[in-house]
């Protein structure tokens, strides 16, 4: 017999949130990406906007060549991914603000993700039962 936890799922727009923000980190924060062995704050940087440009260039000429967008150019591609960027740049700096602010609804978001990923990947496993000591007492 298999006995449900009593979790609530986090709402969409939180695991929305908390998804483009893991995400964000994986890829553009120093702290994760190979760029963190360069010592210079500033060359981590450099890099950091010559990959963003070359990254830009490349999708514009895919959008070019392949999806047939015949008028797309590379500097509408620039821009389409600065307006793209730049939110999630400053959502990424709210939430690190967040963090060493010690904000405590950030906090309670983690938790909640933590403790509802936890249980469902527990239970997705054979053989794996909540325990429910007041039910079995």
């Amino acid at each position: 017999m298999t006995i449900k936890p009593n979790l609530k799922k986090p709402s969409l727009f939180r695991r929305t949130v908390m998804g483009l923000v893991n995400g964000w980190r994986r890829i553009m924060d120093v702290r994760y990406n190979p760029l963190k062995y360069i010592p210079d704050p500033s060359l981590q940087t450099y890099f950091m906007l010559v990959l963003f440009v070359v990254w830009s260039i490349f999708f514009g000429l895919v959008a070019a060549s392949y999806l047939g967008w015949f008028n797309y150019n590379i500097v509408a591609s620039i821009i389409v991914h600065c307006a793209i960027i730049v939110p999630l740049a400053f959502t990424n700096a709210i939430f690190i603000d967040a963090e060493r602010d010690g904000h405590k609804w950030l906090k309670e978001w983690k938790e909640e993700q933590n403790r509802y990923t936890l249980v469902v990947n527990r239970l997705k496993k054979k053989n794996l039962v909540m325990w429910n000591p007041n039910k079995e007492a």
